[in-house]
């Protein structure tokens, strides 16, 4: 219940664009910004942690429903996206890990 309350919360007090972490490592919460059409929304940004801490990439994948999620998951569990990667990775050089995660997080 008190995640529900949070995230009600966080909807109408939070700024447009802002995140907040959540006790998920790379899990956090986006306010997105009301439209003409359409009032303001929450989404879910998936960013996975890195070695040091810190977010893996600038900015994260998107999910704003389980429609969504479901599908994601289908194409990360495709034996052939494995295969890619592996190829991606023996011709690319490693990159660089993004800043820091915020300290202010909403538990799960």
């Amino acid at each position: 219940m008190a995640v529900t309350e949070n995230l009600k919360s966080f909807l109408e007090e939070g700024a447009d664009w802002e995140r907040k972490s959540t006790s998920v490592p790379g899990v956090s919460i986006i306010r997105l910004p009301g439209t003409k059409t359409r009032s303001h929304s929450l989404a879910v940004e998936i960013n996975p942690i890195g070695e040091e801490g810190r977010p893996m990439k600038r900015k994260g994948l998107m999910v704003m429903n389980r429609d969504e999620m479901a599908a994601f998951q289908a194409i990360f569990n495709n034996e052939k996206l494995g295969m890619l990667m592996s190829s991606l990775e023996e011709i690319l050089p490693d990159r660089k890990t993004a800043k820091t995660l915020k300290k202010d997080i909403i538990e799960l």
